[in-house]
């Protein structure tokens, strides 16, 4: 028993110290060859059934994937080799298309429309971009660049909500326009994750939090297909052929996977049972076709993912960095968080696909060029300087103040016992003896030997105002000597009065 405590105990930390002796860029880029590589694999196997049935082709779809994939991967590696700080002067540029493209949605009548929201753009040859994609990126490099900037201000509530706050603002609404609650939450995570890097008291972020949680319930309550679709994940057996059939056919694929699955390519449930089983419930067929150990796999890579960007933030050689590689783990790990959850129904549906795994040429595309810029940033990490995560607002007040109020009494009071023990009084140094050796506890005391007098005495030499440490002050002049001094003067003045 105690064997196996001991090893069980051992496992996790031994498992730590191998993710530890991996460079970050190893382990990121490492995990992100891994998820492209299922993704395009999924999308084949769960998409060939609907693929067939609109095409005439079961390899569409996942030519398509294959093929931003190939181009996502190029962008990446061509990002990765750019020194990070280029990206951050296109903050503000990114921020002004993203609008653009945004309105261009929302307005022109050409935006694409699909399952009733008018989400994409046109451009040609079947293809479609989605420029909420783009928004995510441009508010996280915006935002890094106003914080960084204002690194000797965030002390100041303005100058760390303003523009960060009316900038997410902006654009969670053109997104929920559209109408688009998913990534409207996903911008929210970024802008709340970039605020809780750079230190933001927590009552603000408390008051925020409050806030965008009552924001988002009414969201949800004044649109009668979402506020159904939230009842459903309370109770989907209530309605099991309307608003909950997408959790029950989801978890029975999980549940018919078993721990080992029913096969590649095997899955029951793409046969027209789960809907989007190649984009949003993509997680699902994983599960029924890899079972337990596949799903659990792409939990643990998502995991790992968390811990080297975590740790590629805190090596950051400069706050910029910090705020980008943070900002961009922060977004992965909850898009991948809010898809999971609601595949297996722990979370209310959104419409939010798996990262780098789910189908989808915009998401892909955009992804993989932010995973570019992480790489960069981990390509120029110092192992041995490992930096606190968060930029604390304290250290923004003590760099524009001066010491905060818990240092200057210590320094005070540490001022009064040096001067009372004469260790800060200038002069040349001189050889001294000690003429009392402290006796010893266990023999006799030793003999006295030279010291400088820079050095701290050991016991402090009894001193008097105004007279040299060390010293004794010179005896007093007898009132003899003093009144037989002064009396011929005393005559002589007189005689000249006289």
């Amino acid at each position: 028993m105690a064997t196996s405590t001991t090893t069980d105990t051992s496992a996790p930390r031994q498992a730590r110290r191998a993710l530890a002796a991996v460079s970050s860029y190893r382990l990121l880029l490492g995990v992100i060859l891994l998820l492209v590589t299922i993704g395009v694999v999924m999308v084949l196997s769960s998409s060939s059934v609907a693929a067939f049935a609109v095409y005439g082709d079961s390899y569409t779809v996942f030519k398509k994937q294959l093929m931003w994939a190939v181009l996502g991967l190029a962008v990446m590696f061509v990002v990765s080799r750019i020194d990070y700080r280029f990206w951050r002067k296109l903050g503000a540029p990114l921020m002004v298309l993203s609008v653009l493209a945004l309105l261009w949605v929302v307005v022109h009548p050409s935006g694409v429309s699909v399952g009733g929201s008018t989400r994409w753009i046109d451009i040609g040859g079947g293809l479609r971009f989605q420029p909420s994609e783009l928004a995510k990126l441009a508010l996280l490099l915006f935002c890094a660049d106003v914080l960084t900037r204002k690194a000797r201000l965030l002390g100041d509530l303005r100058h760390l909500l303003v523009p960060v706050l009316p900038a997410w603002l902006l654009l969670g609404a053109l997104v929920m326009a559209q109408p688009d609650l998913g990534t409207t939450l996903l911008l929210s995570a970024i802008a709340f994750g970039l605020l809780f890097l750079a230190g933001a008291p927590v009552r603000i972020l408390g008051g925020i939090g409050a806030i965008g949680l009552i924001g988002g319930f009414q969201l949800i309550m004044a649109a009668p297909y979402r506020r159904r679709r939230f009842f459903s994940f309370l109770d989907p057996g209530a309605d099991p052929t309307n608003t909950g059939y997408h959790v029950i056919q989801s978890q029975l694929a999980l549940g018919s996977g078993g721990l080992f699955g029913v096969g590649l390519g095997a899955s029951r449930q793409k046969w027209s049972y789960v809907p989007n089983a190649h984009t949003d419930f993509i997680f699902a067929i994983i599960g029924e076709e890899l079972g337990l150990i596949g799903t659990l796999a792409v939990v643990a890579l998502f995991v790992v993912f968390a811990y080297a960007g975590v740790r590629v933030a805190r090596r950051a050689q400069e706050p910029f960095g910090r705020y980008l590689a943070g900002g961009i783990t922060i977004w992965i790990v909850v898009t991948a968080i809010v898809n999971m959850g609601a595949v297996v129904g722990s979370l209310p549906i959104t419409g939010v696909p798996l990262p780098l795994v789910s189908f989808g040429g915009s998401s892909m595309l955009v992804l993989l060029a932010s995973l570019g810029m992480l790489l960069n940033v981990a390509r120029t990490e110092k192992p041995g300087r490992a930096r606190t995560l968060l930029a604390t607002t304290a250290a923004a007040v003590a760099t524009r103040r001066g010491p905060t109020r818990g240092y200057r009494p210590a320094a005070r009071a540490l001022g009064r016992l040096t001067q009372a023990s004469g260790l800060n009084t200038p002069g040349p140094a001189r050889v001294t003896t000690r003429t009392s050796p402290r006796p010893s506890p266990t023999g006799p005391p030793r003999p006295a030997e030279p010291r400088r007098a820079a050095e701290p005495p050991r016991r402090a030499p009894q001193t008097v105002r105004g007279s040299e440490p060390g010293r004794r002050p010179p005896p007093p002049r007898r009132a003899s000597q003093t009144a037989r001094g002064s009396e011929p003067a005393r005559r002589t003045g007189e005689r000249g009065s006289r």
